[in-house]
């Protein structure tokens, strides 16, 4: 049985989840009315995993004997000027997400649910491969610069982005 404060910080965390997937959501949107077709679909992609995180952890809040708490859906507010700011904001957004898992596993220590702490390991791991893609996106775009060329191919190459960082297979 889940604490009542574990329970309701895994209920902020399946918001955060579902923020997250609206921003994508709205990241693909833009890109997609933009014409960078690639970076649409990488978007909406990340958008489906973000909700899937969001209903991995409502299942397992309502497996656990809690109640999960369905999130209102918000407009994100974001800075659509240009795909270098985009990327930009993925990765801060990323970040942030990262600490809010870090606090929710803190909160599991404190509160010694040790299958809670165990639970949340993959979403430590994939907080990890999340941050480190969006540098590798980021870091390629500088590299890009202005060159319209390279931002085709860039585009291109998103269709089908496949993650440089592996992640731990004992996760």
């Amino acid at each position: 049985m889940l604490s009542k404060k574990v329970q309701d910080a895994l209920n902020t965390q399946i918001k955060k989840e579902g923020d997250s997937s609206q921003v994508y959501l709205a990241m693909a949107s833009w890109a997609e009315v933009q014409g960078y077709d690639g970076i649409a679909t990488f978007m909406f992609n990340q958008s489906d995993e973000e909700r899937m995180h969001m209903l991995k952890l409502i299942k397992y809040v309502n497996q656990r004997g809690g109640e999960a708490t369905i999130p209102d859906v918000n407009k994100p507010v974001l800075d659509l000027t240009n795909h270098k700011s985009l990327f930009k904001q993925l990765l801060e957004h990323e970040i942030h997400i990262s600490q809010s898992i870090n606090e929710l596993v803190g909160i599991t220590m404190d509160e010694r649910d040790f299958a809670t702490q165990n639970f949340l390991q993959w979403y430590v791991a994939e907080q990890i491969e999340e941050e480190a893609n969006a540098r590798y996106i980021l870091d390629k775009i500088n590299l890009i610069g202005d060159d319209k060329g390279g931002l085709y191919l860039f585009d291109n190459e998103m269709k089908n982005f496949v993650s440089p960082v592996q992640p731990d297979p004992n996760v």
